[in-house]
């Protein structure tokens, strides 16, 4: 046995912290996510750092914001070379100029595993530039193009080439993951292996979804969540409606994560059947947040304009298992971001957490053995998504919308679904001027001026290019800077 333990880290796409059945969503069913739950350590308060895909898995990959980083929204650029005969025509990679590896000037945890005598492999969605290239460590590589595919007749990239796949991609992922399990368990070196599901994000419709997940809510109520008016600021991000048209929605949703729930089940039997499970730390969790239907909303931080920091948006499931080593069917309230996953990881495989970038996060590591654990000091939680920032305290949250607003205060404590914006009552004005010190001191010290997310004119509609310096990022990569207006109507 290898005495550092091996790393299967599973990342779901949209992923609502609600959409469990353990923490009382009884409509959906996830048997294998609540089976991780029982034999391990589930957190009731995970963040993501951004509400939206690219810049969320940036932030876990080198534990910094997106304005130290600069993925500010969903790429929907860079991920592929323009010139490829294979999406010559295709609507999707319109956008596509040249490759572009957002992320090379950073140390992501992957480079510091492999280093360190893990063999990294990555299965599933990547969408941090440059698709079609290994980077940061992986010494396996199956991903898709882009951001987004079809469930079925999905576009994989497996060992620099790009091809169609037939198969529902949540099934060709987990038996691709299951494959390198059984290679990987071989090996006397121990192995990290990413499998990034591009469930549950749309599309929800009947034909995107096999027949027998989709009967399993054929007679649903979904009474688990809101049936709301559509918010006032709700855009095009994603599909919405109300009524007929929302349980459609929701049961696709719901389907889509219970496909992914089996498959994360095969991949436990697997480790279980090759005798490595319990020296494998099990990771589970999403990307983003997401509202399907909270607040009235559909989509996460960019299903708004402008852009919302709600928890539900901004909440993502966090499930840890390490059978024989951690808690076991405990749950954990204290708060943790994507941001605390690269020091986390660093500290319980015994490696040294040195990075070329500045990183605010802290091991959650103590958290495993100790769920109930509290710090002396309140911890606060950050977000950001182009001009739009969040500081949270277990009681209190601030939002700032710069330059302008409209900005937004709630008391969690009396108001946990934020209903009541408190922010223009004057008896808060104290309270707002010491949590907004301290949330443009804290970004002051982890983000760079030079790609700050609110100047770069972000609406939640793709990124093309990088930030910052654009004439030289146009000459290099062909380039041009484009986040465009928010109600086009987009993947």
């Amino acid at each position: 046995m290898n005495e550092k333990p091996n790393i299967l880290f599973i990342l779901a796409d949209d992923m609502g912290a609600w959409a469990l059945n353990c923490v009382g969503n009884y409509d959906i069913k996830t048997p294998n996510l609540d089976r991780m739950s029982k034999l391990g350590v589930r957190f009731d308060n995970f963040f993501c750092a951004s509400p939206v895909c690219s810049p969320a898995r940036a932030s876990i990959l080198t534990g910094t914001m997106p304005s130290k980083h600069g993925v500010l929204d969903w790429l929907d650029g860079g991920n592929i070379d323009a010139s490829n005969p294979l999406i010559q025509g295709l609507e999707v990679f319109k956008n596509e100029t040249k490759a572009i590896p957002y992320t090379e000037d950073l140390t992501a945890y992957t480079d510091l595993l492999a280093d360190n005598g893990y063999t990294c492999g990555l299965c599933g969605k990547w969408h941090l530039g440059d698709s079609l290239n290994p980077q940061h460590g992986f010494k396996d590589w199956y991903t898709i193009a882009r951001g987004g595919c079809g469930y079925f007749k999905p576009e994989i990239v497996e060992n620099g080439q790009l091809r169609f796949e037939e198969e529902y991609v949540t099934d060709l992922l987990g038996s691709h993951a299951i494959k390198k399990i059984e290679e990987y368990s071989l090996l006397d070196n121990p192995f990290y292996l990413s499998v990034h599901f591009t469930a549950p994000h749309g599309p929800w419709e009947e034909t995107d979804h096999p027949k027998e997940y989709l009967d399993m809510y054929r007679d649903c109520d979904f009474t688990a969540t809101p049936d709301l008016p559509l918010h006032p600021n709700q855009v095009y991000t994603c599909d919405f409606g109300t009524g007929e048209r929302r349980k459609e929605l929701l049961r696709g949703y719901y389907a889509s994560i219970t496909a992914m729930d089996h498959q994360i089940g095969l991949m436990i039997d697997k480790l279980e059947e090759l005798n490595i499970l319990d020296n494998t730390v099990v990771i589970f969790t999403s990307d983003n947040g997401m509202n399907m239907g909270q607040h009235g909303i559909w989509g996460k931080g960019n299903g708004t304009f402008p852009q919302n920091m709600f928890d539900s948006s901004v909440k993502v499931p966090f499930l840890v298992m390490w059978k024989n080593h951690i808690a076991k069917d405990k749950i954990c309230k204290e708060m943790f971001s994507h941001y605390d996953i690269l020091p986390t990881i660093c500290e319980l495989s015994g490696i040294s957490c040195e990075t070329k970038q500045n990183i605010p996060g802290r091991s959650f590591l103590d958290w495993l053995d100790n769920p109930e654990k509290s710090e002396e000091a309140p911890i606060v939680i950050f977000d950001e998504y182009g001009p739009v920032r969040m500081i949270r305290y277990h009681d209190w949250k601030l939002v700032i919308r710069y330059p302008y607003g409209p900005n937004e205060l709630y008391n969690l404590i009396d108001d946990p679904n934020e209903d009541k914006n408190l922010y223009d009552e004057e008896k808060y004005a104290e309270k707002i001027l010491q949590m907004r010190t301290a949330m443009e001191k804290w970004f002051l010290e982890y983000s760079d001026p030079a790609i700050d997310a609110r100047n770069e004119g972000v609406t939640g509609t793709g990124q093309h290019c990088r930030p910052g310096v654009y004439a030289h990022m146009t000459e290099k990569y062909g380039a041009i800077p484009k986040f465009a207006n928010p109600n086009r109507n987009i993947d």
